[in-house]
């Protein structure tokens, strides 16, 4: 009976019924849009940076990658590693070089890959703007565009790289360039240099030596069962098995900063909901003070009045959150398909922090569901204040106004 007679009670003013659901509908809609946004931005950031070049997963001799020396190079003899979701393994020989063509110089990372798998793993083929991919026979080099435009090349033109190779060997050679690459994350486009991997153990002079083995994933869900697999496989002390937020502690400490941030700003935005729901809830019982006063006059008891009125504030408040779930779907399908790119100033001060500027939004029914669930909870909150005042009014008060 309670039900009912709410039900009926919230259509018999249905501007002011309309006003209270449009309240928590744009609340919802509003909030899910900004924590969309919000990690939309950083998961790109993430696949963009881990999924491109460093991998979910890495194993390395023990201290390389505090110290990035090739002389921790160790062997390995193209036996691939598989299972806990493992698809693949990918060994890599990296140091650093001195590149140079004519008068003009740079630090890269040049790397040594298998053509083949790398491009299974991140795709890197896709990144060509020009020339061609690797194959494993080559003897020559395909690289970032930012290396490019700062070294004036072509392809076809040829690079000089010079360097320190294993354990102190000298290191020089003249590589044409094949193709040249674009990567999302301007630091990537102005760091990497790739050769086929027999020829980096070549120049390096690390022959059968890998600096590290990068490990496709069937997901990232998969990471936790990767590496205990690889570290019974790669056992302490000689080996290290590190995730993603081992290998980039800043980019992991950089989102929980920003995460932190927002945290503020969520709050903000809940208390400008909560005062805007609270004055519909006011706005209701002002309205609606001579019915109450009557009602309770002719013998209506408190607490039915009381529970009918606060079932109508959550039937109001049940209704706006779902109806702003069904328009957060479109909306952020939107975002997703059309991110937001910034340009000018702020696009350059995020191209210097090396990530892109785009801020696609996530498509997640959990952020949805989770805003919806908080400003419901905010209604169910405020729903005690009209429960609160019939228990407190006066009939013959109220009905004089």
């Amino acid at each position: 009976m309670i039900f009912r007679l709410a039900w009926r009670n919230i259509w018999r003013n249905k501007r002011r019924t309309s006003i209270t659901i449009a309240s928590v509908l744009f609340a919802v809609l509003f909030a899910s849009l900004m924590e969309s946004i919000q990690k939309g931005a950083w998961n790109n950031m993430i696949n963009n940076v881990v999924n491109f070049h460093t991998g979910y997963v890495q194993v390395h001799q023990k201290g390389y990658w505090a110290e990035q020396s090739l002389d921790l190079a160790f062997p390995y003899d193209g036996k691939q590693v598989l299972g806990k979701g493992i698809r693949r393994t990918l060994p890599r020989l990296e140091s650093f070089a001195l590149a140079s063509t004519g008068s003009n110089t740079m630090g890269v990372m040049a790397t040594g890959i298998d053509p083949q798998g790398e491009d299974a793993m991140t795709g890197v083929k896709s990144r060509l703007v020009k020339g061609h991919f690797l194959t494993p026979g080559d003897r020559s080099v395909v690289l970032g565009s930012g290396i490019a435009e700062n070294l004036k090349l072509e392809v076809g033109d040829t690079l000089l790289m010079i360097s320190q190779g294993y354990h102190g060997v000298n290191a020089a050679g003249k590589y044409p360039v094949k193709g040249i690459l674009h990567y999302p994350s301007p630091d990537l486009n102005r760091l990497l240099v790739f050769f086929p991997l027999k020829e980096a153990q070549w120049f390096y002079g690390a022959e059968g030596m890998v600096t590290s083995l990068v490990f496709h994933l069937d997901s990232p869900k998969a990471i936790p069962g990767a590496v205990q697999h690889l570290q019974g496989v790669f056992p302490d002390p000689a080996f290290e098995t590190m995730d993603w937020p081992a290998l980039l502690p800043e980019l992991l400490d950089a989102k929980k900063l920003d995460g932190a941030g927002n945290i503020v700003l969520y709050i903000v935005l809940y208390l400008i909901i909560a005062f805007g729901l609270l004055g519909t809830v006011l706005m209701m019982m002002r309205e609606r003070q001579y019915e109450f006063g009557l009602l309770i006059a002719i013998g209506m008891k408190r607490g039915l009045l009381g529970a009918t009125v606060w079932v109508e504030t959550i039937l109001l408040g049940l209704i706006g959150a779902f109806l702003g779930i069904l328009c957060c779907l479109p909306v952020v399908s939107y975002f997703k398909k059309y991110p937001l790119r910034f340009e000018g100033d702020y696009s350059a001060l995020l191209d210097k922090w090396g990530f892109e500027p785009v801020f696609p939004a996530e498509l997640s029914v959990r952020i949805f569901l989770a805003q919806a669930l908080i400003v419901f909870l905010i209604t169910l909150v405020l729903a005690l204040l009209p429960l609160w005042k019939v228990h407190k009014i006066k009939p013959v008060k109220a009905m004089h106004g």
